[in-house]
């Protein structure tokens, strides 16, 4: 690769973005200096996001597929909760996570300091550190990583340990005996199964007509069924109008279609969104721009309207994703080197960790209508698929969304058991702009669930093997 890898960079922000950046510049033998205010890198992902939730997540897994067995003739006792082992198990996966990433630090050489970062100029930066004193250094670069945190709601506001947000509900503070999740989007629908499965009476709570906003409603319908039965109750088309602590938990008033109007819960987990990081000290002593939405502005290599600043992640905009922030990381560093680097996937998979998961990636449906764009889409339900019915999940589909002029594959749905596993695939597939036989004459190894992806571009060409399809003229 060529390039001017002989710079000096910092990184502010320790996330799956920040170190990813920090690690490759590295790689290529710059001077790479991260700045995070925890003691090892790894963000909100690592310590209070992503790794920590699916701990728990699998945790709940395991419970449901023991509670499932009975259906095959296989009975275990009811589980018995330890709740603090529970937490220390979670606490522990954290833990080696963020320590391998403190021993990659100094393996490959990055300067890591522990504190906070204000910008004094498009080069300069003032570190406060954690353990007192600070350090003004200059860099050939910088590039923000600063992440983002749970979205407040003002009307909502109260100071309660009852109330929790994301990052407090996964320090598994107790095991509510009713538990409101405001926010019917993935994040809420991910703890709302762990705090299920552990024993929690739950319901969300969600003011758009459907949960999953944006997500394809036929893929959304196969989660819901299942959701119906386990939760509580799901609320749709409802707002939270207010908010009480009373001495049996929280007192909730609902404005919406929901009969009862007023409800005591024992907890209530607020899981609206995330807002981006972007107040960062001195920002405004730089030509950066933040839109809005609270995005900082940036160009395909994520440099923004400061040549020598960039900036990543969840900070730099939509989707906020730790595998979009760790391929923007590589994007911005090689930029820095003076590489042709540009920021431009065909497809950013998404992956919502419930059950059944649902992943997706490049064009869904629901896009395609709003663009007016003509599509061709082809289903294969899992309950045509060998292994699905062997594990006795067959609550699962498989869709392709097609050019028909074409037959190149624009997008992929998938709903089911371990959806999220199969969707890399799929985002191969589209970066490498397969056609609809590629699928289909790829040998996919028997019985696996990856064989519905083959299956799906078999129903494209009504040549399936498993289901009954029209005939394609």
């Amino acid at each position: 690769m060529s390039g001017d890898y002989k710079k000096n960079i910092a990184v502010v922000g320790g996330g799956p973005g920040g170190y990813a950046a920090a690690f490759y510049a590295a790689d290529l033998g710059m001077t790479s200096t991260l700045i995070d205010m925890e003691a090892n890198p790894g963000g909100v992902c690592l310590y209070r996001g992503c790794i920590p939730s699916k701990a728990l997540l699998h945790v709940a897994s395991v419970m449901a597929e023991a509670q499932h067995a009975a259906q095959f003739g296989i009975e275990f006792a009811k589980p018995k909760i330890d709740l603090a082992k529970l937490r220390g198990f979670k606490e522990n996966v954290v833990k080696k996570n963020t320590g391998g990433t403190g021993q990659l630090c100094k393996q490959k050489g990055v300067k890591y300091i522990q504190g906070t970062a204000e910008i004094l100029d498009g080069r300069t930066l003032k570190v406060a550190k954690t353990a007192g004193g600070e350090e003004k250094l200059t860099f050939d670069a910088i590039i923000l990583a600063t992440g983002s945190k749970p979205t407040k709601i003002p009307s909502l506001a109260l100071d309660s340990p009852r109330v929790w947000d994301s990052s407090s509900a996964l320090d598994l503070p107790s095991i509510p005996k009713s538990l409101l999740v405001i926010g019917g989007g993935y994040i809420g629908l991910e703890l709302g199964t762990v705090y299920n499965a552990i024993g929690s009476r739950v319901t969300v709570v969600e003011m758009m007509p459907g949960l999953l906003p944006g997500a394809d409603r036929d893929l959304v319908n196969v989660l819901a069924k299942r959701l119906e039965k386990e939760f509580e109750a799901i609320l749709l088309n409802t707002k939270v109008a207010e908010m009480k602590e009373s001495k049996d938990g929280i007192r909730v008033k609902f404005d919406g279609d929901v009969k009862e109007k007023e409800k005591t819960f024992d907890a209530v987990l607020v899981s609206v969104g995330r807002t981006p990081n972007s107040k960062i000290p001195g920002l405004d002593k730089t030509k950066v721009k933040v839109n809005a939405k609270g995005f900082i502005e940036v160009d395909g290599q994520r440099r923004t309207a400061e040549p020598t600043i960039f900036a990543i992640g969840d900070v730099a905009g939509e989707p906020m994703l730790a595998h979009k922030a760790s391929h923007e990381a590589r994007v911005a560093v090689e930029a820095i080197g003076g590489h042709k680097a540009v920021f431009e996937p065909r497809a950013i998979p998404a992956v919502v960790f419930t059950d059944p998961e649902i992943a997706w990636s490049g064009l869904t449906e629901t896009q395609a209508k709003e663009q007016g764009r003509e599509i061709k889409v082809a289903r294969f339900p899992w309950g045509a698929s060998g292994r699905a019915t062997a594990i006795d999940r067959n609550d699962g589909a498989t869709k392709l969304i097609m050019d028909p002029a074409s037959e190149r594959v624009l997008g992929v749905g998938i709903v089911g058991y371990g959806a999220g596993e199969l969707i890399a695939e799929a985002t191969l597939a589209i970066e490498m702009d397969c056609v609809a036989s590629d699928l289909k004459l790829t040998i996919h190894p028997h019985p696996t669930l990856s064989e519905t992806v083959m299956e799906a571009a078999e129903v494209y060409f009504g040549q399936s093997t498993h289901i009954a399809t029209a005939k394609r003229k």
